[in-house]
């Protein structure tokens, strides 16, 4: 386990450090470190989301150190600095799979010589993974704090004695044939063309993030979300384009009209140009297919089999909720937020909708988080 000094030092609060791990699932994992000067601290484990990186968590970490804790925040497979994962779409998606990704968790706590976490914390796309890392492995993981994305438990097995000769409505047909053409982001960003989209997009990586992070945050006036009554194309399509686009764009043209005028950039407090840098070179270097692999694996519909045998299974350690408030991500799946509250979590300990914050709460509002994530951790 080498530390390594890169160029993006400078960027980090006072007190993280940048090393790679041996996870023992395959992976060299850059991880970014706090309060990790004293052995005996218990141990935070922090699970960044798409399109983001471990160094998502920068802003929180220190208050998370200071608060007592070691807190561990890797690149995950397909991620920034972390190596060893198969690159391309032409790869073995079960390795993205989200069993592999909590045993890629699992290998670097081991690696670090942790037995167990107090809390493992996710933000998007790192929230599910934090809540099967929870429902899976309680003696491990202590508690968890889902951010962004609501958990509603493992995937429901079929109807029993459904006719299988019956077609099942589609909802990308749905909502190819509104009177607005539409699809499902998820949808999209399963295809083989996404990553080159934004990739190779006329408007280059920095632009495209950019207005990609600007339009999904509070700073974006469109975002007031509120919940959707159903799992319908009707219903969806009331939600920003960059959750439900129109048929015939790619995300890069999707939120090439929404990027921000220079004065905003210069003034935006949670995301600096430098800043903006860091993660934008990354991906200029590294692409997005690994982090859509994950994506595929959640619109596979045998990859999702798999997590069918964890059906009814509860989170039964304390767990919590934060997301920001002009965040439509909490009501993307209508009926997830209320089903996590109720069935998929067992001691759910409470919901959090921080204001001034959309979805990159963390980054845009990292103060209110660390409070809020403190607060959790005390009474859990």
């Amino acid at each position: 386990m080498t530390v390594i000094a890169e160029d993006f030092h400078k960027l980090l609060p006072q007190g993280i450090r940048s090393r790679i791990v041996d996870n023992s699932n395959g992976l060299d994992v850059h991880i970014l470190e706090a309060g990790f000067e004293d052995a005996g601290r218990p141990c935070l484990l922090l699970l960044h989301g798409f399109p983001e990186l471990a160094f998502s968590w920068r802003k929180v970490m220190p208050a998370l150190a200071a608060a007592g804790y070691h807190v561990i925040a890797p690149d995950q497979r397909g991620y920034g600095r972390t190596t060893g994962w198969e690159p391309g779409f032409d790869c073995d998606l079960g390795k993205f799979g989200m069993l592999n990704l909590v045993r890629d968790a699992i290998g670097l706590l081991h690696a670090l010589g942790r037995q167990s976490v107090t809390a493992v914390i996710g933000h998007d796309f790192g929230s599910p993974v934090a809540a099967y890392c929870a429902l899976l492995r309680p003696d491990i993981f202590k508690s968890v704090a889902l951010m962004s994305a609501p958990f509603g438990g493992a995937p429901a097995l079929p109807p029993v004695g459904r006719d299988t000769g019956t077609p099942v409505p589609d909802i990308h047909d749905a909502l190819a044939n509104l009177e607005r053409p539409r699809k499902h982001y998820q949808h999209y960003y399963s295809t083989r063309a996404a990553n080159d989209d934004m990739w190779r997009c006329p408007q280059g990586v920095h632009a495209f993030l950019r207005a990609y992070y600007h339009f999904k945050s509070a700073d974006w006036i469109g975002n007031r979300p509120f919940a959707l009554a159903s799992w319908s194309a009707d219903e969806l399509a009331k939600m920003p384009t960059y959750y439900i686009m129109d048929l015939a764009s790619d995300m890069a043209e999707t939120v090439r009209p929404e990027m921000p005028a220079p004065a905003a950039i210069n003034t935006c407090k949670w995301l600096s140009e430098p800043e903006l840098r860091y993660y934008s070179a990354t991906y200029e270097r590294t692409g997005f297919q690994g982090g859509l692999n994950w994506y595929r694996c959640g619109t596979d519909p045998e990859m999702q089999r798999d997590l069918e045998i964890f059906a009814g299974v509860k989170i039964t350690v304390p767990a919590c909720f934060i997301a920001g408030a002009s965040d439509w991500g909490i009501h993307q799946k209508p009926g997830t937020l209320d089903a996590m509250q109720t069935k998929a979590c067992a001691r759910f300990e409470g919901l959090h909708l921080v204001p001034d914050a959309g979805h990159w709460v963390q980054q845009e509002q990292p103060e209110a988080v660390a409070h809020l994530l403190v607060q959790f951790l005390k009474h859990s």
